[in-house]
């Protein structure tokens, strides 16, 4: 069986950036499963999936565009400490969900200036190119339901 739409895929990988440095890796861990053709993996990596069979192995280098988007800096802001009500203590780094331009997002406290906070909407990975080591270790059909709610029922799913 190949990797193709509407399938479980169960990869183990390892993600770097140019530098060599590992960002993150599923090694001591149980495989990523997802469910190939729902957007639920940056979009490079699951075109490079598509046609793989277990088994296979491969390094592939994602450039930002199709990673987590170019850094754009109209998703960096800033917004009086007022719209943080009830929460007392805020400090770079410190993230929030928030509504954006795209819907609910996630956005970082990148600086913060008296009663003037910059934060930025940008993943923490936009604007970088991604190497990823990935091996295939399963492929089966997803389910009727999985294929409907666009993502793996796997251990802990309550829906």
């Amino acid at each position: 069986m190949q990797v193709a739409d509407n399938r479980a895929v169960s990869i183990h990988y390892t993600l770097t950036d140019d530098d060599g440095e590992v960002l993150d890796s599923s090694e001591g861990r149980e495989a990523l499963e997802y469910l190939h053709g729902s957007g639920n993996i940056i979009s490079g990596l699951e075109k490079a999936l598509e046609g793989k069979a277990v088994g296979d192995k491969f390094n592939i280098r994602i450039a930002a565009q199709d990673a987590y988007g170019e850094f754009a800096d109209e998703m960096i802001q800033v917004i009086s400490r007022s719209m943080f009500e009830g929460i007392d203590n805020i400090e770079v780094g410190m993230q929030f969900q928030a509504d954006v331009n795209y819907g609910t997002g996630v956005v970082t406290v990148v600086e913060i200036d008296g009663d003037n906070i910059t934060i930025d909407g940008n993943h923490p990975l936009a604007g970088q190119a991604l190497t990823f080591d990935v091996e295939i270790v399963a492929i089966r059909p997803a389910t009727k339901e999985e294929v409907a709610h666009g993502h793996i029922h796997g251990a802990g799913c309550h829906h």
